[in-house]
């Protein structure tokens, strides 16, 4: 797998390009963050450091989030909960604190990748949802509304599509920062994660123009009601 290292201290991305390449993957290592914009559409996987000599990590991470849905983990050397979760706002999959245990960030690519791939029976199934006048196809990853195409990004369509997979159903917070963004220690960072979701959720309501769709369980998480959509 192409793997794109940004990283500017060059001791690190010289000791995380040689353990990549032990397990089987193609690193390119670059220091900026222009640079790797540029390289960002040539890749499988992205491993970001948020400190960057050039562009904030956090505007960079949002930037490819806008190009494309190649999956990203993010690194801060900031010992907080805010850091993370906004790595995660700016649409990184994960997010890990510097230093980090190379196996678990290996581990981490491997979760991560399992789930940006859409499951091979579903997709060769054309396997879609409708909720109403909403269409949900996960074999295209497609989100249409009375019949239009709505612009939805790879975490907006996670989102929606596991909420309208359990219509009705309440979902918590803790189960959707694990099952969407595989964060283990979702219930540890309490309301600075929580707002992962609550920037997600008020997107898909504007997209939607249905604000009552996504029904928030106030102390508790969110519930799916398609007969809210107009």
């Amino acid at each position: 797998m192409h793997v794109l290292v940004v990283q500017d201290a060059s001791e690190l991305a010289d000791s995380l390009t040689r353990g990549l390449m032990r397990h089987g993957h193609e690193p390119i290592s670059v220091s900026t963050g222009a640079e790797a914009l540029e390289a960002y559409g040539s890749v499988e996987f992205v491993l970001l450091d948020l400190e960057l000599p050039d562009i904030d990590g956090l505007e960079v991470c949002r930037r490819m989030r806008t190009l494309g849905d190649t999956p990203i983990i993010a690194f801060t050397d900031r010992d907080t909960g805010l850091d993370r979760a906004l790595g995660l706002q700016a649409g990184s999959d994960d997010c890990l604190m510097k230093p980090y245990d190379f196996r678990e960030l290996v581990a981490r690519i491997d979760a991560v990748m399992r789930r940006a791939r859409p499951r091979e029976r579903e997709a060769s199934a054309g396997a879609s949802l409708t909720r109403g006048p909403l269409q949900i196809d996960e074999a295209t990853r497609e989100v249409r509304l009375h019949e239009e195409l709505i612009e939805v990004t790879r975490k907006e369509f996670d989102l929606l599509h596991y909420l309208a997979s359990h219509p009705g159903t309440v979902i918590t917070r803790q189960r959707l920062m694990a099952e969407i963004w595989g964060d283990p220690m979702a219930h540890t960072l309490g309301s600075r994660v929580s707002r992962t979701i609550d920037t997600h959720v008020s997107a898909l309501r504007g997209k939607l123009g249905a604000n009552n769709c996504i029904q928030t369980v106030r102390g508790v998480g969110f519930r799916f009601g398609a007969q809210n959509i107009p």
